[in-house]
């Protein structure tokens, strides 16, 4: 098996490296074999954000920048981009750069440790606001530091650190010499050879035959998850096949009265667009992991892996989205729900992908919400997530759909409660039959995240609150008391 060529833009020149393994991680290819200590090991499962960095990728000849958890990047998911650390931020005579001076002028550090991830996302924060004329409010700095975790500063002088950043002397980068170097090391623009053992090709129809040719290659597509199993199963995996870099895959488009999405655009992305149809759907789409994961994650990824506490399922089910899988010999779509057969299984074969994702469009008067319940408001997963779909027409129930989270070995439909629900007039009575059906639709396990019986509970509790939503009212803490459990 050839060694596939690794080459991306660092510290404003072109970094080539051979024999890099295709597990190894971004963050150990900087401290082991870089001998680069700025960016830190926390948690290694992107929990934390101590190891952040910030990459830019060349598209449409438009520089983009994300900052990402380097722990469960593969070193080879950057080929073709640049690379930030918190070293490489100061100027060459040693200036500091505005972020590192808000920083230090807030007094936004203690031990340190944290602070390069920190600086990090802000950094990623400058280049997309700062620069582009844009103020940095308080929700923004506090969604761009959703992945970052401090340990002894505190929150406050960060944030104020954020807001303050904009005021300082502007400092910009050399974009039309990076904008060559991105050009000419873009993979579409390199031969790579054919059986390599990181095989990430940049055409749908090379991404088809390399699965069809090696089935049992570790298929990819934003590693979020698959890192985990590098770092904490201590998984390997001989080949690995990254569907990120397909063109084909990385667009979004308005087709048939669907938002089609392709596999490998990242969550971030893929919400935005998503948003941009039902912006109330913002709050919850921040709360899903931190802001690098979101960049670093796909939703084909997310979807794919199936686990059955992902945050995304139970919304695009109730939505009624639809998976498009292919390969070779053609393709075939059905429902979200339907790719799935068991704890974290489905019905793709061997020589299949995930390759596009198809959302409906608003319905007029369509009545939607989700809920997601976790220990923690952000960067954290779900004990249950519900999502809820009505259209009422004259008062009543004219189609139910209802996709949840955290009640079985995969997301799931609530089918026997959508039935309860169809054609019934939308009162108080209907709502409490429904809220029946749903305690006895699923029998929820008990594990570290909540109890079986609190899963229930929730359940029963955010179906009230659907409820008095849809009746106007704003103020819905009365609808979940019964949250406030051993859990909430």
């Amino acid at each position: 098996m050839n060694p596939p060529i690794l080459q991306f833009v660092w510290r404003g020149e072109i970094v080539t490296l051979q024999h890099v393994p295709p597990t190894r991680t971004l963050l150990q290819l900087l401290r082991e074999d870089l001998a680069h200590s700025a960016t830190k090991e926390g948690c290694n499962e992107g929990d934390c954000g101590a190891c952040t960095v910030v990459l830019a990728d060349l598209q449409d000849e438009q520089i983009s920048y994300s900052a990402v958890n380097s722990c469960i990047k593969m070193a080879h998911a950057v080929d073709g981009m640049a690379l930030w650390t918190a070293a490489d931020l100061a100027a060459v005579d040693g200036t500091a750069h505005p972020v590192q001076q808000a920083l230090h002028q807030c007094h936004a550090s203690q031990c340190g440790f944290c602070t390069p991830g920190f600086a990090m996302s802000l950094f990623g924060l400058y280049q997309n606001k700062v620069l582009k004329g844009q103020p940095v409010s308080r929700t923004q700095a506090q969604e761009a530091l959703s992945g970052n975790l401090c340990r002894c500063t505190g929150y406050r002088p960060i944030l104020d650190a954020a807001e303050q950043m904009g005021a300082l002397p502007r400092v910009k980068l050399n974009e039309a010499r990076l904008r060559q170097q991105l050009a000419s090391i873009a993979p579409a623009n390199r031969t790579q050879e054919a059986a390599c053992s990181y095989d990430a090709p940049t055409r749908l129809d090379a991404l088809l035959a390399a699965r069809t040719a090696r089935p049992q290659t570790q298929l990819v597509a934003g590693c979020t998850d698959v890192g985990l199993w590098v770092n904490k199963m201590h998984m390997d995996f001989a080949q690995v096949l990254d569907l990120t870099r397909v063109a084909e895959l990385k667009t979004i488009k308005v087709q048939d009265g669907h938002t089609v999405i392709g596999a490998a655009v990242s969550l971030n992305d893929a919400f935005a667009a998503l948003e941009s149809d039902r912006p109330h759907l913002h709050a919850f789409f921040s709360r899903f992991a931190g802001l690098p994961v979101r960049h670093a994650g796909t939703l084909g990824g997310n979807i794919a892996n199936g686990s059955p506490i992902g945050d995304s399922m139970p919304l695009l089910i109730a939505l009624r989205t639809s998976v498009v899988l292919m390969s070779l010999r053609g393709q075939r779509e059905l429902l979200l729900e339907d790719l799935y057969t068991g704890y974290r299984k489905n019905v793709m074969t061997a020589d299949e992908v995930l390759a596009f994702v198809r959302v409906p469009l608003p319905q007029t008067d369509e009545l939607l919400r989700v809920y997601k319940i976790s220990k923690r408001c952000e960067d954290d997963i779900s004990a249950v997530c519900l999502g809820v779909k009505l259209q009422v027409q004259d008062g009543r129930v004219a189609e139910a759909s209802i996709g949840i989270g955290g009640v079985a070995a995969t997301p799931v439909r609530a089918r026997q409660t959508e039935a309860t629900l169809t054609g019934q007039a939308w009162t108080q009575d209907t709502v409490n039959t429904a809220k029946a059906c749903l305690r006895s639709e699923f029998q929820p396990i008990s594990d570290m995240r909540a109890s079986a019986a609190y899963r229930i509970q929730v359940l029963d509790g955010l179906m009230q609150r659907f409820w008095l939503e849809s009746q106007g009212v704003t103020d819905t803490s009365l609808a979940t008391l019964t949250l406030q459990g051993e859990n909430a």
